[in-house]
């Protein structure tokens, strides 16, 4: 047999093709704002991560400008070796000192984050507990590990009761949750899962990619929502988001980072951030810092558009967030929507199985600090004539 047999048998994304609905890979020919230019004609965009509207900012574009004039366009290796600039740790000191931990050390990539933390903690004796709902990095990052897996029903305590005291007394555990879950757009209950911890003498992650800049008064994430920053081990946060750049980091005690620091594989292995991307989110850093009427308007936004699409009908599940989902609950029903919300000029993400259950299908929309009424407004008008249309609502 072809070890390329599959790649020739995959139909799958060429049906979607064929009817002209497929979603995908659709090239931007602007910057990341809220609205983008696709094949030449204007959409908003309800489909970015980026929560604070900073990939436009003059003084972050300016810092990214500055660093490639000063340090080159990249590192040309890694942090293990030749790759760490002053900007890395100025970086690394300046986020540990912002979330509250003792060290934290910044990665090439969120996904790189999660994988490079998770397989060098967990060995042959230790549990990951994950909840259904993590994100692909933090699965991926337990493939990788040596440990054995249990996961939990989402976000559901008793269940997360149940694997614990599940487990072998004299084995480590780590439980493994998404601050903000990047589909449903719900908050981990994070004072139950403290408590159990506790309880059955377990370690605590989060990966807060869609927090931190978002939840807290400080932007600090999901332990500073709850007032528990200082009971989570480890945070991990992204760049991707929020920071307007690329890159993630992990944050936590200084034992435990400098243990990650020299064992882990996808920060040895991997070429560093290169110094537009650093300076990004150093300038990113400081406008998070000084200017929370960003997240006030995002919130503000965000409650809006959660009210107005329930008084609509549509089905928005249990978000809590600027992350809101719209269940349609079949995949060529779902991309069908999407084509025709793309049609009117409105940018939204289909989200199919297995990327979620079936019969979850759902268009993920988010929104960012810097959207308009009046943008808010056509969106609005055109989801409920959609919605309409198609007898979703």
């Amino acid at each position: 047999m072809d070890i390329f047999d599959k790649c020739k048998n995959y139909q799958d994304a060429k049906e979607v093709m064929a009817r002209g609905i497929y979603p995908y890979f659709n090239p931007i020919s602007s910057g990341a704002d809220t609205e983008v230019i696709i094949n030449g004609k204007k959409i908003i965009m309800i489909g970015s991560n980026n929560y604070l509207g900073l990939t436009s900012d003059p003084r972050v574009k300016l810092a990214a400008i500055e660093a490639v004039e000063r340090y080159g366009s990249g590192c040309t290796g890694s942090r293990f070796l030749n790759g760490t600039l002053d900007i890395h740790e100025e970086l690394e000191r300046r986020l540990a000192k912002f979330m509250k931990k003792e060290s934290a050390l910044v990665f090439s990539t969120g996904f790189q984050t999660n994988l490079g933390t998770i397989s060098p903690l967990v060995g042959k004796r230790d549990y990951m507990i994950t909840d259904r709902s993590d994100h692909a990095s933090i699965v991926d990052g337990c493939r990788l590990s040596f440990g054995k897996v249990l996961k939990f029903k989402h976000n559901d305590m008793s269940d997360l009761e149940r694997v614990l005291a599940s487990c072998d007394k004299e084995w480590g555990k780590m439980i493994i949750v998404d601050g903000v879950f990047s589909m449903e757009g719900d908050i981990a209950n994070l004072p139950e899962i403290i408590r159990l911890a506790k309880k059955y003498d377990a370690r605590v992650m989060v990966d807060d990619a869609h927090a931190i800049g978002v939840l807290g008064e400080n932007g600090r994430g999901t332990g500073e929502h709850f007032g528990m920053e200082d009971e989570v081990d480890l945070v991990m946060g992204t760049f991707s988001k929020s920071f307007a750049s690329i890159g993630g980091f992990i944050a936590g005690p200084e034992d435990v980072i400098h243990y990650i620091k020299h064992i882990s594989r996808t920060l040895i292995f991997s070429a560093s951030m290169p110094p537009s991307a650093v300076a990004t989110c150093l300038a990113a850093l400081d406008i998070i810092e000084t200017e929370p009427e960003r997240r006030e308007r995002l919130w503000d936004i965000a409650h809006r558009m959660q009210r107005e699409y329930k008084n609509m009908g549509f089905d928005i599940g249990p978000t809590q967030t600027p992350i809101i989902p719209i269940y349609i609950g079949d995949d060529m029903k779902c991309f069908q929507f999407w084509k025709m919300l793309f049609d009117e000029g409105i940018f939204t993400n289909p989200i199919i199985s297995p990327a979620v259950s079936p019969g979850f299908q759902l268009l993920r929309t988010s929104y960012t600090a810097t959207h308009t009424d009046r943008q808010m407004d056509r969106v609005l008008e055109v989801f409920e004539k959609v919605g309409k249309g198609m007898g979703v609502i």
